[in-house]
This record gives C-alpha cells, sequence and structure tokens, in this order.
C-alpha cells in the first residue's frame, strides 16, 4: 500500500487562529445567538453545544473570517492541546471562538475526516504535546500545526476508512444521545418532586413549614460523610509515592460520560494519600475551579462501571472535591439537586471570579445549602431505574470507544488492508 509522508500545513487551505480578545469581548455574549466555540465546547471530537456561548449576528458578520464550515477541525490553542473536535453541517457558520485553532482542510488533496482520525491518534497527539510551547501550559500555534506529520494514503482508502470510523462516531453518536435524554428525563423529574414539590401524592400530602410531610430538609454538609480535596501526586513513582492510579480532572468529566477514558492522566501516589482520596462507588467528584467560570462545579457520580474502567487507587485531581455522602439515597439526591442548581442558575452565587484568570467555588459557604432528602421508596426507586439505565448505556459507549480507537491506529498504519 502506497502512503504518501506529508505535513498538515502542506495539506490545508488555512490554519487560522480564533478572534483575540480584543476583537470579542465579554459584553458581547448574549443568551441567545450564533454559537462561539470555544476551548471547553471541544469533547470527545465533537463540539458539545451545552455551556456554549453565543453573540449576535452582527459580530459574526464582522468576524466573519472566523466562521466555521463543515470539515474544519478545531483545537484548543493552550491546556488540552491533544484533543481536537470535527465540525459537522450543524456547526457550519457558527464562530470559532477565542482560544482556538481552526484548520481547513484541502478536500482536493485529503479527505479531511480521514485527517481528523489520524489527528486523534495517541501518536500524532504526543508528537503535538512533545512539540508545544510551554512548561506549566502547553500551548500550541499555526507554526506547531503546520509541522504535524501526516501520512496520506491514495483518497479511495481515505475515504474507506473515514467512513468504517464515522460509523463507529454514528453509534457513538445514538448511544450519547439516548443518555442525554434519559438524563434530561431525571432532570425534569427532580426539579418537578424536589424544587417544585409536585411529587407522586403530593396532593394528599401535608406540607409543614415548607417541608413535606415525612421529607427531612438538610444541608449539604449533613448529607456527607466526608469530603476532601482531590490530590495530584507525582509523575513518576519515588519512595513515597509508589502507588500508581489515574487521576480524574475536571476536563475528564464530560469525556467519562462520553464513554472516553484514555486521556485521563495516570500518576503516582503516597500510601497516605491513596487511603484519604480513593474514590468509591456513589461518590460524587465536584469541580471547584477553573479558568472558564461557567464550567465550575461539573459533577460525576461514581458508579460501578466507571470505577472498573478507572482501575484501583483512582482519584479526582486537585481542583476538584471528592464528596461522600452518607448512603446511595443521599448521593443520588445530592447529585441531582446539583445538576439543578448548575441548570437553573442557583449555582451562579457560589462561583467567585477570580483576578489571576482562575475561578473559584465557594464550598464552605455551598455545605449550608439545604435541600429536600426522601426516603420514599418509590420515588427513590423511580430515580434509581434511571440511574441503572444510564449505566449500562455507559458501559456501551465505552465498549464502543473502545472498539473504535483500537481499530483506529490499525486503520491509519495499513496493518488492516482495504
Amino acid at each position: 500500500m502506497n502512503w504518501v509522508n506529508t505535513t498538515l500545513g502542506e495539506i490545508t487551505v488555512n490554519i487560522q487562529t480564533g478572534p483575540f480578545g480584543s476583537q470579542l469581548h465579554q459584553s458581547d455574549y448574549t443568551e441567545a445567538g450564533i454559537p462561539v466555540v470555544m476551548p471547553k465546547d471541544l469533547i470527545n471530537g465533537h463540539i458539545d453545544e451545552n455551556t456554549i456561548a453565543r453573540v449576535q449576528e452582527e459580530h459574526v458578520e464582522r468576524l466573519r473570517k472566523h466562521k466555521i464550515s463543515k470539515g474544519d477541525i478545531l483545537y484548543p490553542r493552550r491546556g488540552d492541546i491533544g484533543k481536537c473536535a470535527f465540525s459537522t453541517d450543524k456547526e457550519e457558520g457558527w464562530l470559532c471562538g477565542t482560544g482556538c485553532l481552526r484548520v481547513t482542510i484541502d478536500e482536493t488533496i485529503a479527505n479531511p475526516k480521514f485527517v481528523f482520525y489520524q489527528l486523534f491518534t495517541n501518536e500524532t497527539k504526543g508528537w503535538i504535546e512533545k512539540h508545544a510551547i510551554g512548561a506549566t501550559m502547553l500551548n500550541l500555534n499555526t507554526s506547531i500545526l503546520e509541522r504535524v506529520p501526516i501520512v496520506l494514503p491514495e483518497m479511495r482508502i481515505q475515504n474507506s476508512i473515514a467512513n468504517i470510523l464515522s460509523n463507529y462516531d454514528t453509534l457513538i453518536e445514538n448511544n450519547q444521545k439516548q443518555i442525554k435524554l434519559l438524563e434530561e428525563a431525571v432532570q425534569r423529574l427532580y426539579k418537578e418532586w424536589f424544587v417544585d414539590l409536585r411529587f407522586p401524592g403530593h396532593e394528599q400530602t401535608r406540607i409543614v413549614d415548607g417541608v413535606p410531610e415525612g421529607w427531612k430538609r438538610k444541608t449539604v454538609k449533613d448529607c456527607l460523610e466526608y469530603h476532601i480535596n482531590g490530590g495530584w501526586g507525582k509523575d513518576l513513582p519515588t519512595s513515597n509515592n509508589r502507588f500508581k492510579g489515574e487521576v480524574i480532572r475536571g476536563t475528564d468529566i464530560q469525556d467519562i460520560k462520553g464513554g472516553r477514558f484514555s486521556d485521563i492522566p495516570i500518576r503516582y501516589h503516597s500510601e497516605k494519600d491513596i487511603v484519604k482520596r480513593i474514590l468509591k462507588k456513589y461518590d460524587i467528584i465536584f469541580e471547584l475551579s477553573n479558568g472558564n467560570i461557567n464550567s465550575i462545579g461539573r459533577t460525576l457520580l461514581l458508579n460501578e462501571n466507571i470505577l472498573n474502567i478507572c482501575g484501583e487507587n483512582t482519584i479526582c485531581a486537585s481542583f476538584c472535591k471528592l464528596l461522600r455522602p452518607i448512603n446511595y439515597i443521599h448521593s443520588l439526591i445530592l447529585y441531582w439537586e446539583i445538576q439543578d442548581m448548575q441548570l437553573s442558575g442557583r449555582l451562579i452565587p457560589f462561583k467567585k471570579q477570580g483576578a489571576n484568570g482562575i475561578n473559584n467555588f465557594a464550598f464552605e459557604d455551598f455545605l449550608q445549602h439545604s435541600l429536600l432528602i426522601t426516603e420514599d421508596k418509590n420515588i427513590i426507586k423511580m430515580f434509581d431505574s434511571f440511574m441503572q439505565k444510564i449505566s449500562v448505556l455507559q458501559n456501551q459507549l465505552f465498549l464502543l470507544t473502545e472498539a473504535r480507537d483500537r481499530l483506529l491506529p490499525k486503520l491509519m498504519n495499513g496493518e488492516i488492508e482495504l
């Protein structure tokens, strides 16, 4: 099979840096309008719209050279620079935001989807990270991207490989949609039952001091058996740090929910840290701080599937908090309370803008936040049935993603002939 060595710069029409902050101000963003893709929106190779920023059409036209076209590949300029996302028909006309780089492939030379999959391999990610600039935070620029090695077979082979991997992505996307629908259903139920108090049987239930009879009002602190900040460990084993384990960061939360575990860093920890911080079933990981204030409060409810995939000695990272509720009921209700607070804006008062670009969460204040707890078996059974369905779908999602990721390098190095 004849594969040609080239570079990303030689097969692109353009590699464009997103608009600078002086071109797109914080005051330009609105609740409705055209989406602006930021690094936080690049998840699992796709552009996630859940917390995306928006601007009015006038700003998009003013910055039209930054408009996204179908087939563009987007990269973050700093931070987790190994990740990238492929734009589809849906993102046509959206704006490439500050903090991103946009790569437009010359379709007369290469299939954009094939190139994206090659950029998605661990080998290419490793090359990019090795050649990035910066010690504490990796930075990417157009010059580095232009030099990324690319190997191209004939167009027929490119198209075949892109189609095979796209079929996996379609199955993955369908699975993700099912999970999202189930999560939205649970969120609606939670709001209706625990916030609006229109739970099954509410018509016959007495309300005493704002609390349904048989329910309890508790603070977050009262719901927790234990909480502690995450850790980070060492990149190499030492005499004190000899326990190998994965460290789940805030940026990994959406990846895990999307079935992708391969980018979670592996670190080495002391016995003391493992004893204090090792994650258990029904724990909640809560992101305390990052550079994007909207993302603060991202949470992950740990189940058996996630822990089995991550392996032993898994902890959460230092910008996160481990929350250990007193039992499964409290874990379930607290998790969905946080989701509702995030969705409704009730979490905003606890988010604090930092002068150094790192935004934080007022956790001690949050501990005093109150929520309603019930042990009504029918209500808990309803929530648990949804969570079991979500868990099954998440496991299927992981298996599909793992199968695609195993196949990817074999197709890209010509090990499987087409």
